[in-house]
């Protein structure tokens, strides 16, 4: 689980950031970034085969504590942070038949 994310982070990242400009982020990084962390963390359900509402509740959650480290300039640092948090929360949902993936 956390390796998806991860991997779809980093992707969507690299993306982001070649297409668009810096400034961008400066601007309206404050949304693209939660909205990006949970684009993110649908795909990560759907790769896994988890029902996306309980995934999403647990990305939001564990994107909370990252702001912190928004703050204190260490934004990647935080996003793993999160992501290790994600992953923890996400471990806890009980996980879907062989083949019965939604």
């Amino acid at each position: 689980m956390a390796l998806v994310q991860v991997v779809a982070v980093a992707a969507l990242s690299l993306v982001l950031g070649l297409l668009l400009p810096h400034g961008f982020f400066e601007a309206v990084g404050w949304l693209t970034g939660p909205l990006s962390w949970l684009l993110c963390a649908w795909f990560t359900a759907w790769v896994v085969g988890l029902q996306p509402a309980p995934v999403l509740v647990r990305a939001v959650l564990a994107g909370l504590p990252s702001l912190l480290f928004v703050l204190l300039g260490a934004h990647w640092l935080g996003a793993l942070v999160a992501v290790t948090i994600f992953a923890a929360l996400c471990a806890t949902l009980p996980r879907p038949l062989a083949g019965n993936a939604a």
